[in-house]
């Protein structure tokens, strides 16, 4: 395998099943490609290589190699162009993105993941109500697909994985780009700190049963452009984080 400077295969913890540390392989992997970018001095629009490329060099699972490039096209680190001539390219980070960089740079403050809920909660019905007034029948099927997703998913780790990914989908239908860009900077945290419970447990399953219900109604609520219905289901979304 060629020298890298990117993390290939680790053992795993045998107590969690990944690798060891708090960060998953896909974001060790994300974090040492922005490390590159950055120690290398990579201009806007420079190439990084390809999902393939990536996945030769570090040894990795394609899956991880490519939660790892969707963290980083999330937080505007990287632009992926399709087709001939495509790949993997650093993108232009405009000051919006760069707020989210600061955001999602934090995490290892004390208090980062209580001082994320308190601000995602604040800006959890300027988004909602955001997304309800300007959201198209394609956000709404995508919306609903998301959901379908939560309430089919097998776990818990893959309901919350669901979880922040809808949250993201409404947030990007929001026209107020700072607010999106604090918004999902507070998830990159949460993402990364959610709590673990039991599937086989009769009060988790309820609680994820609450969320889920939780989740369907303001769904419908941006769905129909019901505004007030929307700051309803925020209070009961904030009110059982």
């Amino acid at each position: 395998m060629p020298q890298t400077d990117l993390p290939g295969q680790v053992p795993d913890d045998p107590l969690t099943g990944v690798g060891r540390g708090a960060r998953t392989r896909a974001e060790q992997l994300a974090a040492a490609l922005d490390d590159r970018i950055r120690s290398r001095g990579l201009a806007p629009g420079a190439p990084v290589g390809t999902l393939e490329s990536l996945r030769a060099e570090t040894g990795l699972a394609y899956a991880t190699v490519s939660e790892a490039v969707r963290l980083l096209r999330d937080r505007g680190v990287l632009e992926i162009r399709p087709g001939r001539g495509g790949g993997l390219f650093v993108a232009d980070r405009g000051p919006v993105v760069r707020l989210r960089h600061t955001l999602l740079s934090v995490a290892e403050e004390p208090g980062t993941v209580a001082d994320a809920i308190e601000l995602r909660d604040h800006l959890e019905e300027l988004v909602d109500v955001g997304a309800a007034r300007h959201r198209t029948s394609r956000d709404v099927a995508d919306l609903r697909r998301l959901l379908e997703q939560m309430r089919a998913a097998p776990d818990w780790d893959g309901f919350m994985r669901v979880n922040w990914a809808l949250h993201e989908r409404i947030a990007a239908i929001s026209p107020n780009a700072m607010a999106r860009a604090v918004y999902i900077g507070t998830l990159g945290h949460l993402g990364t700190a959610s709590s673990r419970l039991a599937d086989d447990d009769a009060a988790a399953a309820h609680y994820r049963a609450g969320r889920y219900q939780v989740h369907a109604d303001l769904v419908e609520a941006i769905a129909d452009g019901d505004e007030a219905a929307v700051r309803a289901a925020v209070a009961r979304h904030n009110a059982t984080t």
